[in-house]
């Protein structure tokens, strides 16, 4: 799952897709804060119409510990398959890989009914009616990925709640500032965006546990940028009871026992992912930097190339981002490209470019000077070269996007590599192509790269790239605006492409920087 790599669209709110249970640097000035319309008694939560009524009782989630401290759980094996029914054949649920998370940690509570029955089963997208015998043999198809029982379940909730969401995530924060109201002060003051993120990150891992290998790095960048707020594995579980508690209130048709188990088993996994990168990550590098603006390049009225100086080392690779923190904005994080590779001098430049009510983008853009200090979270992010190889890159920015495309372009030529690269860097207008001269100079230095200019109304990302090529045996690389991105990459594999060679922006977290 990659990650965003030119969000400069932004709007004032938290990021990092939905991260926000954080351990304040200072006190709070006033007391605890209950949210609208709560009442002031700890286990009580608003009904409607302001009335307060008992809250449901949910199962507790303890504390977990870091990978080191606490006992590994036995690992569930895998269901032995079952040979194909000769008669009346039944609907079938695809029995769980053996790593998908069935058995709670030692400290994670059981339900109080027993674990998902595995009885009859079910394909993973639609349960189809049986077929007759085929006239002749044919070649068997590719199997669809199983689903285990618990991300079946997941689905069923999910399916069950989705009209309600909004009332989900309103429930969700009502329950958790109720129950703790220490951890009101925690987050932006305006909570009007940053309200559905957090919800909407958790939901997307668990309806995303069977998908290990992507879930477990997406979950440990998540835990490693959490650092920066001071998250202890102490917050955890407040999050998950009150998770609990939301879907238990609105997934009427749906929510069991089995579905309760299911929840807690897979969100002590997701929360455990997160707590042992952190503690890991805590071994190497500090939890954020301080880092000075030592320039400040209006390049247009709305973007500017700002460089900063880190106070300490900041080790990352060419195509990452960072998550940046401004003194006039404390608690609003926001994801930006490293503009460059590293440089022997340590200093780190970012395209930004300021958006309607972008608070973060603004202040960067119209505020920021030389001798300001901001803060930066950990570097992320997958879209790299893979120096391993001697394909050809086939390059693609949108507007800021151009950013990480020249960090790729530089990191190529300083591992003296003479790869064929083509950039095709595109904009609104030609004005809007505000670094078209830095990649016109890159081209002059490096004969293996080509730099193709892209205005609107004159041509269209995808016809440009059609005029070039093949392609086929290139990596592919894509950052820009989410509309750009999901018709490049239609583009990219019907010219042959394989989507697995196709690196890109996450569009679930464009769109979430870009409300």
């Amino acid at each position: 799952m990659d990650a965003p790599t030119t969000t400069s669209a932004d709007n004032g709110t938290s990021d990092d897709s939905g991260g926000g249970w954080f351990k304040p640097r200072r006190k709070p000035d006033a007391g605890p804060q209950q949210p609208p319309g709560a009442d002031q008694g700890q286990g009580r939560i608003p009904g409607p119409g302001g009335a307060a009524r008992p809250s449901r009782p949910v199962t507790a989630i303890r504390p977990v510990g870091t990978g080191a401290s606490r006992p590994q759980p036995a690992q569930p094996q895998p269901a032995q398959p079952q040979p194909p029914q000769a008669a009346e054949p039944q609907p079938r649920r695809a029995e769980p890989p053996s790593e998908a998370p069935h058995a709670a940690p030692p400290h994670a509570p059981q339900p109080h009914t027993a674990p998902p029955h595995t009885a009859q089963q079910r394909a993973p997208e639609a349960q189809a009616a049986p077929a007759a015998p085929p006239a002749a043999p044919a070649a068997p198809a590719a199997p669809a990925a199983p689903v285990s029982p618990d991300a079946a379940l997941i689905r069923r909730t999910l399916a069950d709640i989705g009209e309600d969401a909004g009332k989900v995530t309103s429930y969700f924060y009502a329950l958790l500032f109720t129950r703790h109201p220490e951890l009101r002060g925690l987050f932006p003051a305006a909570m009007d965006t940053q309200r559905d993120r957090l919800l909407k990150a958790l939901l997307t891992a668990a309806e995303h546990i069977d998908n290990k290998p992507v879930l477990t790095e997406y979950l440990r960048n998540l835990g490693r940028g959490h650092r920066k707020y001071g998250t202890q594995a102490s917050h955890y579980p407040a999050v998950g009871e009150a998770l609990l508690g939301a879907l238990a209130r609105y997934a009427t048709s749906t929510w069991d026992g089995e579905s309760e188990a299911a929840w807690i088993r897979t969100y002590t996994a997701i929360s455990q992912i997160m707590i042992d990168a952190a503690a890991e990550n805590e071994l190497r590098a500090p939890a954020w930097w301080q880092a000075e603006v030592v320039s400040h390049d209006l390049r247009t009225p709305d973007i500017a190339v700002i460089t900063l100086r880190p106070d300490q080392p900041y080790p990352f690779l060419a195509g990452q981002y960072t998550s940046l923190e401004t003194p006039w904005w404390p608690r609003i994080w926001r994801h930006y490209s490293f503009a460059g590779a590293p440089r022997p001098d340590g200093l780190l430049s970012f395209h930004v470019k300021a958006v309607p009510a972008g608070w973060v983008s603004n202040a960067l853009v119209h505020r920021a000077r030389p001798g300001d200090t901001v803060r930066l979270g950990p570097p992320a992010g997958s879209m790299t070269v893979d120096h391993t190889t001697d394909s050809g890159l086939l390059c693609l920015g949108g507007g800021t996007g151009i950013a990480p495309i020249k960090a790729l372009v530089e990191d190529v030529a300083e591992h003296g590599e003479r790869r064929p690269v083509d950039v095709f860097y595109g904009a609104r207008t030609d004005y809007d192509l505000y670094d078209i001269d830095t990649m016109l100079r890159l081209q002059q230095s490096h004969s293996w790269l080509s730099v193709h200019p892209i205005v609107d109304g004159r041509t269209q990302f995808p016809d440009a790239v059609l005029e070039h090529g093949p392609w086929n045996s290139h990596d592919a690389y894509l950052s820009g605006p989410p509309g750009m991105i999901r018709s490049g990459v239609d583009a990219l594999r019907s010219l042959g492409i394989p989507g697995d060679r196709i690196r890109h922006d996450s569009l679930e977290e464009l769109v979430a920087a870009g409300d």
